[in-house]
């Protein structure tokens, strides 16, 4: 006999069909949503970055030296009070042995480069709670255009800035430089000026908010042929930001677009990337978490 055939089943279900508005409005919805997580979530969405950073011949009472790097905070252009506050927090969470700020504490607009100016303040003011004792800073591109009032701020706040300039921190007899460049967009950085009179047994950590200027930096070796500089700090590049094809690059800036994020070895030079914490031209980050880095030191 032949098969006996069923009437279908009614699932219950309407079947509504996809018409072209309803398939631009879904579309619209979604960019939405993108737009608005991007805005309101990952802009505030904090990732701590653990690195270990092997040196050679890190002297013994540097073993597990652990570095805080925050960078490119743009204070009050898209960064709020709020958002740089909690930041802070969480790097006291850390319990740093050195906080290395690297540039970027304000935005430059040029038809409004006086209140920017002014945030170095507010954005000093917060910085100040950091409970770290020793507090470094280096200036980015940003804060050159008001770099002697960014400067001032920071100072007044506890937070030495090197700008073309050294220091070191001693413990038990052994030695660590630490040296920052002055701001390398607008031919302010000096590295021969820069460079401490290190030791072999002497590491140096640079702070150069602009990471691509490394390629400067790393010629530069000592007598015996050990490298000047054994880690470069740096920002500026916020990762990209945004981290789409074909947009990415619209956000990064010049002296930001070879080595963009993380950690790079030269074999002798190191360079971090940090990805920042703030923001600029628009207030979203995608797939480009705001970044506070912890850098541990271990012997190589």
């Amino acid at each position: 006999m032949p098969p006996v055939l069923q009437p279908a089943r009614d699932s219950g279900r309407a079947t509504v069909p996809i018409t072209r508005r309803r398939f631009l409005l879904g579309g619209a919805a979604a960019a939405a949503a993108g737009m608005i997580y991007s805005s309101e979530g990952e802009r505030h969405w904090i990732e701590i970055v653990y690195r270990e950073i092997r040196i050679r011949e890190l002297p013994p009472s540097f073993e597990g030296f652990r570095i805080a790097q925050v960078s490119d905070i743009h204070f009050e252009q898209f960064s709020e009070g709020f958002f740089v506050q909690r930041a802070i927090e969480l790097v006291n969470q850390l319990k740093p042995d050195l906080v290395a700020l690297t540039g970027d504490f304000i935005t430059a607009d040029e038809h409004k480069w006086i209140n920017n100016a002014n945030h170095a303040a507010a954005c000093a003011e917060i910085l100040s709670g950091l409970e770290c004792k020793d507090r470094l800073a280096s200036l980015g591109n940003h804060d050159a255009l008001a770099a002697s009032r960014v400067i001032s701020e920071l100072h007044r706040c506890g937070i030495e800035v090197l700008r073309n300039a050294y220091t070191s921190l001693d413990r038990g007899g052994d030695k660590l430089w630490l040296a920052g460049l002055g701001d390398a967009f607008f031919v302010g950085a000096e590295p021969p000026k820069t460079m401490p009179p290190r030791k072999r047994d002497q590491p140096v950590v640079l702070l150069g908010h602009a990471p691509d200027f490394a390629d400067q930096v790393r010629p530069f070796h000592q007598k015996d042929g050990a490298p000047t500089v054994d880690l470069m700090l740096a920002g500026h590049s916020h990762g990209g930001q945004i981290r789409l094809p074909g947009v990415t690059h619209f956000f990064l800036p010049e002296l930001g677009r070879k080595y963009i994020q993380g950690l790079f070895d030269f074999g002798g030079m190191q360079l971090y990337v940090n990805r920042g914490l703030g923001t600029v031209h628009l207030p979203f980050r995608f797939l480009c978490r705001p970044e506070i880095t912890l850098l541990t030191l271990r012997r190589a």
